[in-house]
């Protein structure tokens, strides 16, 4: 039933009630820092239940967990040796549930996170650990919510990351985000953090870790969730760096828009279409995606694609992708667009299927746990805490250790899957309200969502 509200005082008599009634069922979400405004829903909004986006929040930390963790196993291991492929270079599938052969610089000694290339899965007894793929999303959803804002300002980034992240070793920040952290130290404020001119690890991998949850933080609205996440990119990034990670925030907030009776594959198909034209045409990250999926339409194995685009790019250095001659430790293994590359090849081939896509992209090669990360954030979103736990089983941990890796949280070190998804809600509820215009509907549960 839609409730109408013509006066706030009748909005907030008519909350009252529902809340009082729905207390009695569960606990309501109802954010006590913010004022709940009358608002009368339109024929064009989008309508997007908070509860049912709750339980997506928590699938998408639990998916990006199990996702993170599963492609730690590989990390490094494949990098390409710029020449001619040679068998042993990159795995394939015939190599999950093998052994994992070491790191770039595990010194002789694979992963101690398996033994053998398979899925890590904590358990209800065990606690999931942050890492840098899951812990500076984390610090900004802090952010957000204590500051009471739908728009971080420099000054906030800077005092939240020199607050939560710790000045010396092992403090899980590499290239760019280590550069820029040191640039705040110095009194530097973002975005000259990310200024080439600043910064020389501009073109890195490190905002594409940082940045997609903005894309939740404004379901449906790709044009909101990139205003917000405009400076947290800028804070690490630039040019085709910046424009990937704007993808992975467009596809986070498509998400929510992309129609409902579809496939699982046709949604994932038609979010990376949608999101792919907002880049430039010129950039090679959008030749990078072209020309994977291109080959994807073809039914070419995506090893072949894999290996292909490792030739294309790294050892002939197409469509402006230079990485390699400007000889970097590693060949610039953590450069975003070899990753980019890959991390198509993970969503494309996955077609929505969760453990899919999370194998073929721990498989992939080069900084593996970031594209496995960030795809299995959006599935675990797209399919919920039923459907992660359907794939993966319900003997999941639901906690959440932020001080593994970063400090200064007022919570004890655990957090929990379930504290964090509320908290994102009350986000999301400040940014339909201050920056969509739309409002929030205490009598249906929902959220009215003007739509572009």
């Amino acid at each position: 039933m839609n409730i109408n509200i013509k006066t706030p005082i009748l909005f907030f008599c008519l909350s009252a009630i529902i809340i009082s009634c729905n207390s009695q069922k569960g606990k309501v979400l109802q954010d006590p820092q913010l004022t709940y405004k009358a608002y009368t829903p339109k024929t064009t909004d989008i309508k997007i239940s908070r509860m049912e986006y709750k339980d997506k929040l928590y699938g998408f930390w639990l998916g990006q967990c199990i996702a993170n963790w599963t492609g730690l196993v590989t990390e490094m291991d494949k990098i390409g040796n710029i020449g001619e492929i040679k068998t042993g270079d990159f795995y394939t599938r015939e190599d999950w549930g093998k052994p994992d052969l070491p790191s770039i610089w595990g010194q002789g000694i694979p992963s101690d996170l398996s033994e053998t290339i398979d899925f890590v899965i904590r358990t209800k007894d065990e606690v999931w650990g942050a890492d840098d793929d899951t812990d500076i999303e984390y610090i900004y959803q802090h952010l957000l919510y204590t500051k009471k804002k739908s728009i971080l300002s420099p000054e906030d980034i800077r005092e939240g990351w020199l607050k939560h992240i710790k000045k010396e070793e092992e403090n899980y920040l590499w290239v760019s985000n280590q550069k820029a952290f040191d640039l705040m130290q110095e009194g530097m404020l973002p975005p000259e953090t990310g200024d080439p001119k600043n910064n020389e690890h501009y073109d890195m991998i490190d905002a594409q870790l940082t940045t997609e949850i903005f894309g939740f933080f404004a379901p449906a609205r790709p044009d909101i969730a990139q205003k917000m996440a405009y400076l947290p990119i800028r804070t690490v990034a630039r040019e085709d760096a910046a424009y990937i990670s704007e993808f992975y925030v467009n596809m986070y907030s498509l998400a929510s828009k992309v129609d409902q009776k579809l496939t699982q594959k046709e949604k994932i198909l038609w979010m990376a279409k949608e999101a792919r034209t907002k880049m430039p045409a010129t950039s090679y990250a959008t030749k990078m995606y072209d020309f994977v999926n291109a080959e994807y339409q073809k039914g070419t194995k995506w090893e072949e694609v894999r290996d292909s685009l490792y030739i294309k790019y790294q050892v002939n250095q197409e469509d402006g992708y230079d990485i390699t001659s400007k000889e970097l430790y590693c060949n610039g293994c953590f450069a975003a667009g070899i990753n980019y590359g890959a991390s198509i090849i993970s969503l494309l081939y996955g077609e929505g299927d969760l453990k899919e896509t999370i194998k073929i992209g721990t498989l992939s090669g080069w900084d593996s746990d970031n594209p496995t990360a960030t795809w299995g954030g959006l599935i675990g979103f797209m399919i919920g805490k039923e459907g992660v736990e359907s794939a993966f089983g319900n003997n999941l941990s639901d906690r959440f250790d932020i001080h593994r890796t970063r400090q200064n949280f007022p919570l004890d070190s655990v957090d929990t899957f379930d504290r964090m998804a509320e908290v994102g809600v009350y986000i999301v509820d400040r940014v339909v309200q201050e920056e969509m215009g739309g409002g929030v509907d205490f009598g249906e549960g929902v959220w009215w969502v003007p739509g572009t």
